[in-house]
């Protein structure tokens, strides 16, 4: 196991709440040094977004809000007054050691805290600073604050999501904030890489509003050349059927028949006709949607889910079940694939929190994933140190 592909790089992170944190998040997953810098009292927004909180063993000790944790794995907290001479005078000593600056204030806050451009240019010619903003950081609504369900609403994305037309919904985790905040990585890794040809940093920008519309797939195309507006339709593929979640004796299942050659191994499995009327083509499927619905759960009726998946999955047709979250992070596979670690948390001792997606190779295809994780920290916990490594030169 290794320390990460971004081991020596130092990222300053400026940013609160979501979109921000989860893109250094993943970042010091891959093995930067990330340094939080947080407001004096009170820290990130999101150290105080709760209940659920959870209260140490230790009276004296403050409780930590889970959403918190969720998004600030591998960081070390320092408290910095930026309206102060000496906040700001860190800052600086901080952004001219630094390979990336991460920020999500309102476009033109970073200016007014003295720290604009060519201030940073000057500071740092290699610097590479990601901005998110809500709507983008210039046209006609650059200025408006981004807050992920706004955002999912202005974005199209509620549109398409929910029971029905009439029945807009947003999506069950801030996937504008988290959706920003990758593509703000992706936006990093190449400026990173261009870096060490040009010896040259850049701003890289990107928005709550392009992470959706970024997305958008098929149902964006389905607009911009074939002039059809998408909406939501439940739980069922807009342009491919049967796909979806079908109720069966004891619940539901989903199934994805994906191509005729699925359709026609499903239709085998459960005697249908797969040439019948309004059957033999997705097309024709798509068109007559509520039929091969009410068609698939009639075949579905009588069979428990456990073994009615086993049947799908000995038939070759891809299927699964709707899991909660408690069942996600209990299941084998979950863990199998690293995707919860254990830290040893400040105040709170070992605690287990969903871990990097990625996963990492040699040729010789042995894994060097890097696994030592650092727990989320306490507010300014690491204030001390960062100062006397600043000190040190």
């Amino acid at each position: 196991m290794t320390a990460g592909p971004l081991a020596g790089l130092v990222v300053v992170d400026l940013s609160r709440a979501l979109a921000g944190p989860h893109a250094s998040m993943v970042l010091g997953d891959l093995g930067a040094r990330v340094i939080k810098v947080e407001t004096p009292g009170t820290g990130d927004d999101t150290r105080g977004w709760g209940p659920p909180f959870v209260r140490p063993d230790d009276p004296a000790a403050s409780a930590e809000s889970t959403y918190f944790l969720s998004c600030n794995r591998n960081k070390e907290s320092i408290v910095l007054d930026l309206k102060s001479d000496d906040g700001r005078s860190t800052l600086g000593a901080l952004l001219e050691r630094a390979d990336v600056l991460v920020e999500n204030f309102r476009p033109g806050v970073l200016d007014r805290l003295g720290f604009g451009t060519d201030r940073l240019t000057a500071l740092n010619p290699e610097l590479i600073t990601l901005s998110i903003s809500g709507f983008g950081h210039d046209g006609p609504e650059g200025g408006r604050a981004g807050y992920d369900q706004i955002a999912q609403g202005e974005a199209g994305l509620m549109s398409l999501t929910g029971s029905g037309p009439d029945d807009p919904q947003r999506v069950g985790v801030p996937v504008g904030d988290l959706l920003a905040g990758l593509y703000g990585v992706v936006g990093v890794l190449a400026a990173l890489v261009e870096r060490a040809t040009t010896r040259r940093g850049q701003r890289v920008r990107t928005s709550l509003l392009g992470g959706i519309v970024g997305v958008h797939a098929f149902e964006g195309t389905r607009w911009t050349v074939a002039g059809q507006v998408g909406h939501a339709q439940g739980n069922h593929h807009p342009s491919i059927c049967p796909y979806g979640l079908f109720r069966c004796a004891d619940g539901s299942v989903q199934i994805a028949v994906g191509s005729e050659t699925l359709w026609r191994r499903f239709c085998t499995e459960f005697d249908l006709d797969p040439d019948a009327a309004g059957l033999a083509t997705n097309p024709d499927r798509v068109e007559h949607r509520a039929q091969v619905i009410a068609l698939v759960e009639a075949a579905f009726a009588d069979q428990d889910s456990t073994p009615l998946l086993a049947r799908l999955d000995a038939a070759g047709i891809p299927a699964g079940k709707v899991r909660t979250l408690g069942e996600v992070y209990e299941w084998e596979q979950t863990r199998s694939q690293h995707l919860l670690v254990d830290v040893e948390h400040e105040t709170l001792g070992t605690t287990t929190l969903p871990g990097s997606p990625l996963r990492f190779f040699d040729g010789a295809d042995v894994e060097t994933t890097k696994l030592d994780h650092r727990a989320p920290p306490v507010l300014d916990g690491d204030g001390d140190a960062v100062r006397a490594w600043l000190r040190e030169g």
